[in-house]
Order: structure tokens, then sequence, then C-alpha cells
């Protein structure tokens, strides 16, 4: 039987042949995952496609919390005083999404919100909890400079300001932020350097994690019957309001 190739071929060059192929192949093959993973709008492991019901008051987004679990609306916690509210307050659809300042999906995510706010006025309102993620390194900065700026009623507009620039975060850009907008800056630098609402962020981040949040952005959309759509990624504007008209019909 005549020699292939690379019987004709010292031992060592074969080696490093084959060596370099199975590179090779496991490089494509990641890159075929990771490529899915951004079409998708998420990293975020698990979905959901079944309504449930969630706890909510009767007025009514690769993670950390990777735990393999799905989401399960009946335990979000309910919206309180403490939340930060967009839209009317008794507007009968409430979505809670649970967000990173740094995170580029959620990013991606804060226009459609926008928009759904815009074309859904007097529908909808817009509940913003925290979730930063440990390999965001100014996810917590950030979400700590929005709540300083929420001291003076000026968290929505600070947020707009983070996503917006979400390549200049950083404590400079957060101090010339609280300037823009007219902050008094000595009170929101003390609160900021003292990380005042530490506890306040860990608090939400939790119980992102109990609601089976596994990414961001992570959010429900909630009627005040409790019946509650599960929205896992940046879905795109036709996918959000498509799950708010539902609810709107019931």
């Amino acid at each position: 039987m005549p020699n292939s190739f690379f019987d004709s071929l010292p031992s060592k060059t074969s080696f490093w042949i084959g060596f370099v192929t199975a590179i090779l192949v496991l490089g494509t093959l990641g890159f075929i995952l990771l490529g899915n993973c951004v079409l998708k709008g998420s990293c975020s492991i698990g979905s959901s496609e079944n309504n449930s019901k969630v706890a909510a008051d009767t007025n009514t987004d690769p993670t950390v919390a990777d735990n393999g679990t799905e989401p399960t609306p009946e335990a979000v916690p309910v919206v309180s005083d403490d939340d930060h509210i967009r839209g009317d307050k008794n507007s009968p659809i409430t979505v809670v999404e649970y967000s990173d300042f740094e995170c580029p999906f959620c990013g991606r995510f804060h226009p459609t919100m926008q928009q759904v706010m815009t074309d859904y006025s007097g529908k909808v309102r817009w509940i913003y909890r925290h979730y930063p993620l440990s390999f965001h390194p100014d996810a917590l900065p950030a979400a700590n400079a929005a709540e300083c700026a929420s001291e003076q009623n000026k968290f929505w507009e600070y947020a707009d300001k983070l996503f917006a620039n979400q390549d200049s975060l950083g404590d400079d850009f957060y101090k010339q932020t609280a300037t823009e907008l007219g902050l008094n800056v000595s009170q929101w630098q003390t609160c900021f350097d003292n990380s005042k609402y530490s506890d306040k962020i860990e608090t939400q981040y939790q119980g992102g994690v109990s609601s089976g949040v596994t990414g961001t952005p992570g959010s429900f959309i909630i009627d005040q019957d409790g019946n509650a759509i599960p929205i896992k990624g940046a879905l795109p504007y036709s996918s959000v309001s498509a799950a708010i008209d539902q609810l709107l019909a019931k």
C-alpha cells in the first residue's frame, strides 16, 4: 500500500501539523458559538416563553448569577417607593428591568425602552433595578453615581447619559455628568465617594437573582392582575411591544 503524505514527513513535523489543525478547528467552533451569543442579544443561559403570575402591587437586562435557573416572575420583588419609576405610576403595565450600566446589551435595550415609553404613554411604567456584573468594573460605581443623582431627582436623566456614553464611564465622567445636569456637585461627590447606595444596589441585585435573572438585561412585563412575561436579553422593539399588547388585551 503506498505511503500517505504524512507517512513521508518526519514525526515531529506530523505532530505540529496535527496540533495546529486541531487549534484551528477549536477556534472556528468557538467563533461560531460566540457569534450565536451576540446575535441572540444576551449570553445568559435558559429561556422561558410561558406567561406566569408575579407578586406585583395592584397599582402596577456570561453573568455572575448564571446558575442554570429559569426566570420565575412570581419571585420578582413588588414595586415600592424605593424604586425608580418612569412614566405614569398608575399605568396598567409594568416593565421591571434588571440592568448594568456597562453592559453593551443593556445599552442596546435602553433606546428600545425609551421608545416604549413614548409609544405607550400612560399605559406602561418602567422600573429600573440594578444588576451590576462583577466582570464589569464600572458597573457598580456607575450604579452608585446614578443613585447619588437620584437624591436630587435626576436618576433617569443621569441613567440616560450613562447609557449614551458607555465608552466614557469612569470617575471623571460621572462628575462631569453631575455638573452638566446642574446637580449640587459637592453633595453628589460626597455621596459617590462614600458609595452610599452599595447596600441598595446589592439588595436589588439579589432580588434579580431570586427571580431567576441570569443575564442583563433581564426584564419582566407585568399587568395589574400579575400576569407576566419574562424578557431575556436585548430583544427588539417589535418583540417587546408584542408582549405588552398581549397583556393589554387580557
